[in-house]
């Protein structure tokens, strides 16, 4: 069972541990940093942290296991804009936006999204990086666009517990795509999807979709769901074809963050927002919705969290679930951090004065 968890923020990382009657704030990193990204990697138990700073650009660190101390390693970077490029993405890594490990039999490996959107490989736990060129160089990157950031990015990494070379991301503006070998190849993986925000001739178009968030269930891997700007989405044949999901009663279909039981493809987590002209939780009143039989239903939770007057939005990564399917992580761009032992149900307060949070892991 998780008794440490960690919370990146703009001022810095925070560790959260479990004492016998509590959950509280721990340790800080990076004090008055942006810290983009936090990684545990449960292969070894080594932690990273992507720092975002500015003018000195993106940073990564890495703290072995049984250590108490940092140590720089690479960043990923792209390789020189060819003279000729017309191209009008500057080739500059400008955050960190999202990272994962690679599977168990790859022993090291880590992939890395980034703004604008490349996707990077290491096989040497962050000490050197590779642009995937496979996905940089697909024609339809042409007409991803940004989505919140001026950039397109890759925010959602999910490789196959089957199969190590199987890997789906996702990408705001730019759809879901898929590799079966590793990288080498890619193909588009939004079928289903519909940006009513684009004219009706190309709202169907899997290389415009916004899918804000995509995970993927670890013990039914074939499922998948889509917190997509303009709903909510689930796959059940690993992202080949995608269907709306239609609650009877919603709060509200918009929102940035989805999280998936790690054993039940049937259960997942959403922090609905009003709309996006209006990013607030919906009548001031922050709930978690939560759905058990593949979103046929839904029920909101809010006990423990804040009811009147409040402002929080929940990021893309700022929801984490346990191993076990019990414990539930929240963070928001306020600085509010609460946490459920009960899968959502009832929710403890870990600190209201934050820095706005950007991710939250456990170990």
């Amino acid at each position: 069972m998780s008794d440490r968890a960690y919370i990146a923020t703009r001022k810095g990382l925070f560790e959260v541990y479990r004492t016998h009657e509590a959950w509280l704030l721990d340790q800080q990193h990076f004090l008055g940093d942006p810290v983009s990204m936090v990684l545990p990697d449960r292969r070894d138990g080594t932690l990273y942290a992507a720092l975002n700073l500015g003018h000195f650009g993106a940073k990564l660190h890495r703290r072995d296991p049984g250590s108490k101390e940092w140590v720089e390693v690479a960043a990923p970077a792209f390789p020189p804009k060819p003279a000729d490029s017309a191209d009008p993405v500057e080739w500059t890594v400008k955050q960190i936006w999202s990272m994962a490990t690679g599977g168990p039999d790859e022993p090291g490996v880590l992939w890395a999204g980034t703004l604008p959107g490349g996707l990077f490989r290491s096989a040497d736990r962050g000490s050197s990086w590779q642009l995937v060129e496979g996905l940089w160089n697909v024609p339809e990157r042409a007409r991803w666009m940004g989505g919140g950031y001026d950039v397109p990015g890759i925010h959602s990494i999910c490789v196959d517990p089957r199969d190590s070379k199987s890997v789906l991301v996702g990408v705001s503006c730019g759809g879901a795509w898929q590799t079966a070998d590793g990288g080498v190849s890619w193909s588009m993986r939004a079928k289903g999807m519909k940006a009513t925000y684009m004219p009706p001739e190309l709202a169907d178009d899997q290389a415009v979709q916004d899918p804000h968030r995509i995970v993927r269930c670890a013990g039914e891997p074939d499922k998948l769901w889509c917190q997509h700007h303009n709903g909510i989405w689930r796959s059940v044949d690993n992202g080949a074809n995608w269907s709306e999901v239609k609650p009877a009663a919603p709060i509200s279909n918009f929102g940035f963050v989805v999280a998936v039981h790690p054993q039940d493809g049937e259960t997942a987590w959403f922090v609905p927002a009003e709309a996006d002209s209006r990013r607030i939780p919906p009548q001031a009143s922050l709930a978690v919705t939560r759905t058990t039989d593949g979103g046929r239903h839904f029920t909101a939770w809010r006990g423990g969290l804040p009811h009147q007057h409040c402002y929080d939005l929940v990021y893309r990564h700022g929801l984490a679930v346990s191993d076990d399917g019990q414990i539930l992580l929240m963070g928001s761009t306020t600085g509010g951090a609460w946490l459920s032992e009960d899968g959502g149900g009832q929710w403890q307060t870990i600190s209201t004065n934050l820095p706005p949070i950007y991710a939250v892991a456990f170990a």
